[in-house]
C-alpha cells in the first residue's frame, strides 16, 4: 500500500509564465509561395462557409462543409454537391473513424451547431449522414471548434469545444445500449480571450488557436498534467495579427508538421512538431494557377491519407470564407513548395499502440472534503462473514481520515490532523478481545497514530496510549507487519532517507504503545511499502531508483536486494509510490506497484524472482461516469471477497485528478477480475 504526496497541478493556462516560449519573428522570412488549390467545392447553398472534412469510405471519399444555417453539406470528391443534413448554424466538424455504435463500427462527424450551443453528433454511410445522439449535448457556452481524440490506451473517443469565452472544454464521447452516442464532461481548461479552432493528434497532444494570441499545445489525456505550451503568438513570434484555422500532417518521422492560418496576412504557417514546433516557413492558397490569393484563410483541416492520383500524400482543406467554399491542396505540393519532405502516406504508419491494458474503476469514493493535493492512502478490510459489509479506510493528508463502505460513501472522517498513511492488521490482542488495529502517519504531530477499527460501526476509536513520536521531522510513508511469532510492527519513514520500525505493545490500559526497534536507511527519498506477512519480507519504494526487498523481521538489519531498477524498465517511471499484495495463498500472488510517472500500475509475481508480469492503466468508465486514475500516491489490493462485483478482491487507489467532473481527489476501486483478465493473472476463488 502506503502512498505519497504529490503536487495536483490546475488547468488554466498562463499565458505569462510561458510567453518565453514563443519565437521571435524572423527578418530573413521570404516571401510566401502562392499554391494553386488542386480543386475547390461549389459554393454552399447559403452563401456562408465555415468549415469543412475530408471523409473516407474505402476508395470513395466526401467532403464534409459548413453551410452557416444550411447545416452540413456533402461533396463528393471533386467538390459537386451531392446532399445537405439539417444541423442547425454549425460552426466546425470534425471526423473520427472506428467508433462503436450498437453492433457496429461507424464513422462519425462531431458539429458544433451555435444555434444551441451544442454538440451533435452523425454517423456517415456513403453521402448520407444520420444524427446518433442520445440526446441534446449543450455545452453552455458559445462555442467556435470542434475535435476529435483517440486515447491510445483504449481507444475512447473524446471531444474538446473550444468557445468564444477561451473556453476549452472536453467531453467523453460513448455508445449507449440502445445505439446512439451520449457525452460526459471531463474536464474545462480556460484561456483569457476566444478560442477559434482545435486539432489532436494521435500521441495524445491537442493545439488551439486563440485568436488574438498565438496557438497552445496541451495534453489530450485527462488524467494527464494539462502541461499548457505557447507555440507561435502575435508580435513575438511569426503571427501578424489573428490565428485562425490550425491543422496536423504525420507523414512520419521527420515530416510531422502543424499548419496555422495567420489570417490577418493571408498566409499559412507551417511548425515542424518533431522539432518542438519549430517554425518552417508559410505560403499563400489561390484558386487557380496566377490567381488572387485568399484573403484571410478561415479554418484548417488535413487529411494524411492518399486520396487518388491528385493527393498521394494527402490533402488540406482551406475555407475561403468570402467565396463561400472549400480549397483543396495537394499536401506534395504544399511539401515542394518549402522543400519539405512529406514521408509516407500515413496509411502505411501504423497507428501507436500500447503495452500497458487498460481497466475500469466500479466504484469511486466520495471526494475529500480538502482542496488540491489531499487524499493520499487507503487500507482495505474485508468482512468475511459479510463481504458487503467489507470497509476502506483512507487519508486526508490536509485533515484527518476516512471510513467508507464499498460503495464510497462516507461513513465517518475523524478530523486528526495531517495523516498520511495508513496500514491495518487483524486479530490484535487488545485487553483480551482480538480486534482490527489500525495505524496512521500523522504529521501534525509527527506520531504514530493508533486506532481500533469498530468495525460493527464502520468507526475508528483511538487507542494510542497517548502521542507516540516517530522521531522523524515529516513521517508520511508507513505499513504494518505481523510476524511469526505473532508480534504486531509498523515501518514509517520521513523525508530524509531513514525507515523506521516500531513493534506495537498492548498494555493492561486498553491503549497501545509503539516501542522502536529498528533503523534502515536509503540513498534517497522512500515512501510506498508493504510487507508480507507470509514470507516476512519487506518492499519498499525508494521512488526514483528501484523496489527494494528487506526483511521485515526486527533483526533483519539493512540488506536490501533490488527487485526492478527504475532505470532498467521502460514501463515504469519515478515516482514509484503505492503498493499491495494480491494473495493466491500460499505464499503466491502479485505485487502491484504505482508508477506514478506514466500513471501505470506495474505487477510483479510475489514468489521466485518476482518477474515483472505487465503493466495496467485505469482508464474512464463512461458507462457509470467514473474517471480513470492518475498521480497515485497510495493504493491496496486485497484478494478477499469484498461483496458483490468484487468477489474475487479488489485494487483500491488514490486519484490524484478527480475530473469528470472536476472535484476534489477521491479513491476509485477496480475489481481484480478485470485486472486479472487484462494481464492473463490468477484470481483467488
Amino acid at each position: 500500500m502506503r502512498a505519497g504526496h504529490s503536487s495536483k497541478r490546475g488547468t488554466a493556462l498562463s499565458i505569462a509564465v510561458l510567453l518565453c516560449c514563443c519565437m521571435t519573428a524572423s527578418a530573413a522570412d521570404q516571401a510566401a509561395p502562392v499554391l494553386a488549390a488542386t480543386l475547390q467545392t461549389q459554393p454552399t447553398v447559403s452563401g456562408e462557409a465555415n468549415a469543412a472534412v475530408l471523409v473516407h469510405a474505402g476508395r470513395q471519399s466526401h467532403i464534409v462543409a459548413t453551410a452557416g444555417l444550411g447545416g452540413l453539406e456533402v461533396y463528393s470528391q471533386d467538390g459537386q454537391l451531392l446532399g445537405s443534413q439539417p444541423a442547425g448554424e454549425v460552426a466546425d466538424i470534425d471526423v473520427a473513424y472506428q467508433v462503436p455504435l450498437g453492433n457496429t463500427a461507424a464513422t462519425i462527424l462531431a458539429a458544433i451547431d451555435t444555434t444551441s450551443n451544442s454538440l451533435r453528433l452523425f454517423s456517415m454511410e456513403g453521402a448520407k449522414l444520420r444524427e446518433v445522439g442520445a440526446r441534446p449535448l449543450p455545452l453552455g457556452f458559445a462555442a467556435e471548434g470542434i475535435c476529435l481524440f483517440r486515447n491510445p490506451l483504449d481507444r475512447t473517443l473524446y471531444a474538446f469545444a473550444v468557445g468564444d469565452g477561451g473556453e476549452i472544454d472536453q467531453q467523453l464521447v460513448f455508445a449507449t445500449a440502445d445505439g446512439k452516442l451520449d457525452a460526459r464532461q471531463v474536464r474545462r481548461i480556460n484561456v483569457p480571450s476566444p478560442l477559434k479552432q482545435c486539432v489532436a493528434d494521435v500521441h495524445g497532444q491537442v493545439y488551439a488557436s486563440e485568436e488574438s494570441v498565438g496557438i497552445w499545445r496541451f495534453n489530450a489525456d485527462p488524467e494527464a498534467d494539462v502541461s499548457p505550451r505557447l507555440i507561435d503568438s502575435r508580435g513575438l513570434g511569426h503571427i501578424t495579427d489573428e490565428v485562425s484555422g490550425i491543422a496536423l500532417y504525420d507523414g512520419g518521422a521527420g515530416s510531422r508538421w502543424l499548419i496555422a492560418s495567420d489570417a490577418s496576412s493571408g498566409h499559412l504557417n507551417l511548425y515542424d512538431r518533431d522539432q518542438d514546433d519549430a517554425y518552417l516557413g508559410r505560403v499563400q492558397v489561390a484558386a487557380d494557377s496566377g490567381g488572387e490569393a485568399i484573403g484571410e484563410p478561415g479554418l484548417l483541416y488535413v487529411s494524411n491519407q492518399p486520396t487518388g492520383r491528385m493527393f498521394p500524400h494527402g490533402v488540406l482543406l482551406v475555407t475561403d470564407e468570402d467565396a463561400a467554399n472549400t480549397k483543396a491542396v495537394s499536401i506534395a505540393q504544399l511539401a515542394n513548395a518549402l522543400a519539405l519532405d512529406p514521408g509516407k502516406p500515413a496509411s502505411s504508419q501504423p497507428l501507436p499502440s500500447s503495452t500497458v491494458a487498460a481497466v475500469m474503476a466500479t466504484v469511486e469514493t466520495t471526494p475529500a472534503n480538502s482542496y488540491g493535493d489531499a487524499a493520499d492512502d487507503p487500507a482495505i478490510w474485508a468482512n468475511r462473514a459479510d463481504p458487503s459489509a467489507s470497509l476502506v479506510i483512507a487519508t486526508d493528508k490536509k485533515a484527518g481520515m476516512y471510513v467508507y463502505d464499498m460503495h464510497g460513501k462516507v461513513l465517518q472522517f475523524l478530523p486528526d490532523g495531517k495523516v498520511n498513511n495508513v496500514d491495518l492488521r487483524e486479530d490484535f490482542d487488545l485487553a483480551g478481545e482480538k480486534v482490527v488495529l489500525v495505524t496512521a502517519s500523522n504529521r501534525t504531530d509527527k506520531t504514530i497514530a493508533i486506532y481500533r477499527l469498530d468495525t460493527a460501526a464502520g468507526k475508528l476509536v483511538d487507542v494510542a496510549d497517548g502521542p507516540q513520536p516517530t522521531g522523524l521531522g515529516d513521517p508520511y510513508g508507513l505499513c504494518m507487519y505481523r510476524d511469526a511469532s505473532g508480534k504486531t510492527f509498523v515501518f514509517i519513514n520521513g523525508d530524509d532517507t531513514r525507515k523506521r520500525q516500531w513493534e506495537l505493545v498492548a498494555g493492561t490500559n486498553g491503549k497501545v504503545r509503539a516501542q522502536l526497534v529498528r533503523d534502515m536507511t536509503f540513498d534517497s527519498q522512500t515512501e510506498g511499502c508493504v510487507a508480507d506477512d507470509v514470507t516476512g519480507k519487506l518492499y519498499v519504494n525508494e521512488e526514483d531508483v528501484a523496489l527494494w526487498q528487506l526483511s521485515a523481521d526486527a533483526s533483519g538489519g539493512n540488506h536490501k536486494v533490488a527487485i526492478q531498477r527504475v532505470e532498467d524498465n521502460p514501463a515504469i517511471k519515478d515516482d514509484l509510490e503505492g503498493m499491495g499484495i494480491y494473495d493466491l495463498g500460499g505464499g503466491r500472488g502479485y505485487i502491484v506497484v504505482s508508477s506514478q510517472g506514466n500513471d501505470t500500475y506495474a505487477v510483479f509475481r510475489r514468489e521466485g524472482d518476482h518477474a515483472y508480469l505487465g503493466s495496467f492503466a485505469v482508464v474512464a468508465n463512461p458507462a457509470l461516469g467514473i474517471d480513470g486514475i492518475s498521480e497515485t500516491d497510495g493504493l491496496d489490493v486485497s484478494s478477499a471477497n469484498l461483496g458483490p462485483g468484487f468477489e474475487h478482491g479488489a485494487m483500491v487507489a488514490q486519484d490524484g485528478r478527480n475530473v469528470m467532473p472536476t472535484e476534489n481527489q477521491n479513491y476509485k476501486i477496480v475489481p481484480w477480475q478485470v485486472i486479472a483478465k487484462a494481464l492473463n493473472l490468477e484470481m483467488r476463488e
